[in-house]
């Protein structure tokens, strides 16, 4: 028999948050008392008004094919939310709407890489840029945030590492998975590099809205038109509107790399799930009071639970400005407890301690695991408890 499998999808790395997560339920199906903390979205249903909307999409018949890259009234809506919160402007031709960010950034690869370009990706990264990078023909090349410089590059570090093969480098602020926050004059920094070396911006920012202690998130394409015509903004509902499941994301961006992605969706999704979209519009649209509530909350907890993973021996980690993660640093804690890596560690804590997280080799940063605190103060006050407990109780000097 010939051969089954394409080459490009024998050198991928499973997704650890979905592998992890699918641990964690099938022991909780045995019956086990497993606390996760590896969930990768908000606990909190999608607010009320929007189900409301999608229902009324539906009942009125709108559950036909929609364009490809949209519904008009979908664009307007993100075009008015970009001007509103972003002070930034777009055209309807600069926006196409995909089946989720991951899908969106999916395609974007797609559609600007050749084979052996090269995207700078800064570690710590969420788990599917380099895979998808890979997907497209493209070679990853990273360039690492350390703990000292709070999980970020610098400007120096992303021009040591543009080559000519070079083509975009990814902006992830808020930063899944250390939750840091890059400021506008650290933006300012890379987008000079971007400029003088004549590379594409991808400027995730789907954790926009999940920012705290007084923390403003900036989008690198504010700074001026020009950084803004070779920035790809990318964004969605998913967080910020606990709307994971409903799949929707954005780009906004140059016309002729919107207009390419929007021809390969005809191609591949065609347009994404049409009561989503009228759903998205109401998101987008309607009273944003429930956005703040789920704000606020996550920052609660963040405020209680910082302090209590930080007092946990082994454990070095830094105060995360957004998103719903903190990522310690826990080689210290695994190596005191007698396991190699902190792979073995989080799969220790997983069937011993009964609490599910993310070792960080996934995001780059093997001497970390991701703790998500999308669930309610309760659990996430016992999980800590039995990290701490599990520690202590195998530590040896």
């Amino acid at each position: 028999m010939k051969q089954l499998l394409a080459n490009r999808v024998k050198t991928l790395t499973p997704s650890s948050t979905l592998a992890i997560t699918a641990k964690a339920k099938e022991l909780k199906e045995q019956g086990i008392d497993v606390i996760g903390l590896g969930a990768g979205e908000p606990d909190f249903n999608t607010p009320q008004n929007i189900l409301d909307a999608a229902a009324i999409s539906m009942n009125k018949g709108f559950t036909k094919y929609t364009p490809a890259g949209g519904l008009p009234i979908l664009k307007q809506a993100i075009i008015d939310k970009l001007s509103r919160d972003n002070n930034l402007t777009y055209k309807a031709n600069e926006i196409i709407v995909g089946v989720g960010a991951k899908h969106v950034l999916y395609t974007l690869f797609q559609v600007i890489l050749n084979e052996g370009d090269e995207v700078i990706i800064p570690i710590p990264y969420w788990v599917s840029y380099p895979e998808q990078v890979k997907l497209a023909g493209g070679v990853p090349v990273y360039v690492e945030g350390t703990a000292e410089q709070g999980y970020k590059i610098t400007a120096e570090q992303l021009a040591n590492a543009v080559t000519d093969k070079t083509k975009a480098v990814i902006i992830n602020s808020p930063s899944n998975p250390s939750g840091m926050i890059y400021s506008k004059d650290e933006l300012a920094e890379l987008a000079k590099v971007a400029e003088d070396k004549d590379i594409l911006i991808i400027s995730d920012e789907i954790y926009e809205k999940l920012v705290y202690n007084g923390v403003e998130h900036f989008s690198i394409a504010q700074l001026s038109e020009q950084v803004k015509a070779r920035t790809i903004v990318v964004n969605g509902v998913a967080k910020s509107h606990s709307m994971t499941g409903w799949r929707i994301g954005y780009a906004a961006g140059n016309a002729s790399i919107v207009n390419a992605m929007t021809d390969l969706a005809s191609h591949s999704t065609s347009n994404s799930t049409t009561t989503a979209q009228y759903a998205t519009v109401e998101a987008y649209n309607g009273s944003q009071e429930t956005v703040e509530v789920m704000r606020q909350a996550f920052e609660s907890r963040l405020e209680v639970i910082f302090p209590k993973v930080a007092a946990i021996p082994g454990f070095k980690v830094l105060k995360p400005q957004g998103a719903f993660y903190l990522l310690p640093d826990v080689s210290e804690a695994a190596a005191k407890t007698g396991y190699a890596s902190v792979d073995d560690f989080a799969s220790a804590l997983l069937t011993e301690a009964n609490v599910a997280v993310i070792p960080g080799s996934g995001f780059g940063a093997p001497a970390t695991m991701r703790l998500s605190y999308a669930t309610s103060l309760e659990l996430l006050e016992e999980a800590v408890r039995r990290i701490d407990t599990f520690v202590k109780s195998k530590w040896q000097d």
